[in-house]
């Protein structure tokens, strides 16, 4: 038999020795292959006509297929494993899905039959819903797990609960929990990929990809960019994370908050350290504010809030002290009159906050397809 491989290995045309045509078989990503006869007796002519068929499927499905794939990983639990490779290959994914996501119809099978738990042993709505939407518009089967009313608040150990999901099968398992590095240890111990939607202070690697992304889709290159980051800097795992992924992109980093607030670990990051808004915001094209991290400052007085906004809140005047169109971002939820001014917060024309909840979709779709694609490839 004859037979030729095109797109990748996507399109294979071949010619049995009874046939006098030659056959297609069009196989797109997690979707069933197609297979239909050209038509044709001619190769030059059947391969016009397999990549005239292949590309009316791939404007329907709207998602291109993906190029060489860069990240490998089968769990995604701290930036710090990232290469700037891998990164951008992340944010290049995502984007195929920003426009899918402005459709009418915004679904697609390619996680059909895919197993995938939400377990957040604390408080969320937007990361929670975030990827519970990325997950079902990819077709995948998602299991919110709640924490109280899990076997957990009856006294059973962490490890139990994530030993009897691990037999379930699950694809997935999208964890958020208070222990630092929490994540990593459960991706050593189940069968299933993990990311880690935030542990404690530590990290919150889709939170700093959909803040990357939210930002290339202004400037592009990330070279040039001064960007403060403000606030609660120590208790933040938002912080940490976007230090990591934003100075491995190329941006320069700046981190102001109070001086209790800033810890010493900064030492060892790519960032210059500030106590004053006004010399930190120098010619910054971006102002990330942080959420004071109130469930975690324990047995520590909390600062007066007017006293906060004085100091450390973001308003007009304040970001005068940045480059003229600079940008604002928070992670949210927002501290209204404490962060931030409520009305720079509303401004379209200077936040990008709604725009960060758009992209988390987008990121953290791309982020599932992408791990479940790798366990496929390359998990034993």
């Amino acid at each position: 038999m004859n037979s030729k491989l095109l797109k990748s290995g996507h399109i294979k045309l071949y010619k049995r020795e009874n046939s006098k045509y030659w056959q297609m078989k069009v196989k797109m990503p997690k979707l069933k292959a197609i297979r239909s006869s050209t038509g044709s007796k001619i190769l030059k002519d059947a391969e016009k006509i397999a990549l005239k068929y292949y590309s009316s499927i791939s404007s329907k499905t709207n998602i291109k297929l993906r190029t060489k794939n860069i990240f490998k990983k089968i769990h995604l639990v701290e930036t710090a494993d990232l290469t700037k490779k891998e990164i951008e290959h992340i944010l290049d994914e995502s984007k195929k899905y920003i426009a899918f996501n402005k459709r009418k119809i915004k679904k697609i099978n390619v996680l059909e039959g895919r197993t995938i738990f939400n377990l957040f042993f604390e408080d969320s709505t937007r990361t929670r819903t975030s990827f519970e939407v990325a997950a079902k518009r990819l077709g995948a089967d998602l299991i919110n797990v709640v924490v109280k009313d899990s076997s957990i608040n009856k006294g059973e150990t962490l490890l139990d609960t994530m030993t009897t999901i691990n037999s379930m099968n699950p694809d997935v398992l999208i964890v958020r929990h208070p222990e630092e590095g929490i994540s990593k240890k459960i991706s050593e111990t189940v069968d299933a990929s993990v990311i880690n939607a935030g542990d404690g202070s530590h990290e919150h690697p889709t939170q700093a990809l959909l803040d990357a992304l939210t930002i290339k889709n202004k400037f592009q290159n990330f070279a040039k960019l001064k960007i403060a980051i403000c606030g609660d800097i120590l208790h933040s795992r938002v912080a940490r994370s976007n230090i990591i992924i934003l100075s491995k992109l190329g941006a320069k980093i700046n981190v102001i908050g109070p001086k209790e607030w800033l810890p010493k670990s900064l030492n060892k990051l790519p960032v210059n350290v500030y106590t004053e808004m006004k010399k930190g915001l120098q010619n910054c094209d971006i102002v990330m504010m942080l959420r004071i991290q109130k469930e975690r400052i324990v047995g520590k007085i909390m600062p007066n809030q007017k006293t906060y906004f004085k100091k450390y809140g973001l308003d007009y005047n304040k970001l005068k002290y940045a480059k003229k169109n600079a940008f604002v971002m928070h992670p949210g939820p927002m501290n209204r009159g404490v962060e931030i001014d409520s009305k720079l917060a509303d401004d379209v024309t200077r936040s990008l906050i709604q725009e960060q909840v758009a992209m988390g979709v987008a990121v953290r779709m791309a982020c599932l397809d992408l791990i479940i694609k790798n366990r496929d490839d390359f998990s034993k």
